[in-house]
């Protein structure tokens, strides 16, 4: 099987949805797909290369020549490459590929990551669209997608070839008790709501510290937030972090407070490193803590119900471990294999006898 992945770029910090795919690539990679990603490159372009995975340059700038560029350019690579499939994870690089799927035989699969992006009702016009969470994939088809082409692959990608093994992985030094959140500092995030929750955390812990990681376009305005609170010494902006996995095994809660979320992937990674979860019920992030089972979960928005539990975790050091000790239940589900399976499955629904190079030989004669 030929398999080409388009993604704007291969950034190596933090993008959710670059991780995922440069996951699933090399994991394809391994099980002997032919497997390519065309994007504009990025630290994680010698990843994939190690691994066997071949790279086309890919600049889908939203400007009109650029797109018109990158139109023609992808029909070089489509030509050179072959694809049996070609996985769009963004609606630039999906619209491209549709296009020259008129004029050459390949299935074309689009994978919506981003479930607050309303433009991703776009997606719908793949041949078939993966959704992250069955709240992701609800919500495309109430946004019009049909649902006879939506899948569900949730996001697994523990065992990732971009981490170092979690034993390896030497733990913060953090000041207790603390509560560490991993993510971009955006609204979507919830950060407002965990900085005023923090207020209230710290008048019953006043010894509590929080460790935001991660970086964003309102980090600016958190920090001013966090400089006008009487507890701004205990509030940590760490920045972004190459192995957010130290954080998480000195926490002693982590929290998650976004207002959207289509699955939440740092919340499997904070169950894999044995994590107390508070996060938001809201989205896919229910999902990814088996409903409530793996992590206590909040009415989103709300800074009371946010404190309130991180205080109840503080507060109790029995329930705390128990907590953490639901978290790693049924982690093993959540590997890169899985989800490489699942996705093999989406792709093999056009394959009728499973002769993928029938389908490449026609194709491109």
């Amino acid at each position: 099987m030929r398999v080409l992945h388009i993604l704007n770029d291969l950034t190596d910090r933090g993008n959710g949805i670059v991780n995922t795919a440069v996951d699933l690539a090399i994991e394809q990679s391994q099980r002997g797909f032919v497997v390519g990603v065309a994007s504009a490159g990025g630290g994680y372009k010698p990843v994939l290369e190690r691994s066997g995975v071949l790279h086309f340059m890919l600049d889908q700038s939203k400007h009109p020549y650029r797109l018109l560029r990158a139109l023609l350019r992808l029909r070089r690579q489509i030509l050179e490459f072959r694809p049996d499939v070609v996985h769009a994870h963004m609606r630039s690089g999906l619209l491209l590929a549709w296009f020259w799927a008129r004029f050459y035989r390949y299935v074309v699969v689009s994978h919506v990551h981003n479930v607050h992006d309303r433009e991703s009702v776009l997606m719908g016009l793949a041949h078939r669209v993966i959704a992250v969470s069955h709240s992701v994939a609800a919500s495309m088809a109430e946004r019009g997608i049909a649902k006879n082409k939506i899948r569900v692959v949730l996001n697994r990608t523990l065992g990732s070839r971009r981490n170092p093994p979690l034993d390896e992985v030497v733990p913060a030094d953090l000041m207790k008790p603390s509560i560490v959140t991993v993510c971009g500092m955006s609204h979507r995030k919830g950060i407002e709501e965990l900085l005023s929750a923090f207020e209230i955390v710290c008048r019953k812990s006043p010894g509590a510290h929080l460790y935001l990681v991660g970086d964003g376009p309102q980090r600016k305005l958190f920090e001013e937030q966090a400089r006008r609170s009487k507890w701004r010494d205990h509030i940590h902006f760490e920045g972004f972090q190459a192995v957010p996995q130290a954080y998480m095994l000195s926490a002693d809660v982590f929290v998650l407070a976004s207002r959207r979320e289509s699955f939440g992937l740092v919340l499997i990674e904070a169950r894999e490193a044995g994590c107390a979860i508070v996060a938001t019920d809201v989205d896919g992030i229910g999902e990814a803590l088996d409903g409530g089972a793996a992590g206590m979960l909040v009415q989103p928005g709300s800074v009371h119900s946010l404190a309130n539990a991180l205080c109840k975790l503080l507060d109790n050091e029995s329930e705390r471990y128990a907590w953490k000790n639901s978290a790693r239940q049924g982690i093993g589900m959540y590997c890169v294999q899985v989800m490489a399976s699942d996705v093999q499955n989406v792709y093999e629904e056009f394959a009728g006898s499973g002769n993928w190079r029938s389908v490449s030989d026609v194709a491109y004669k």
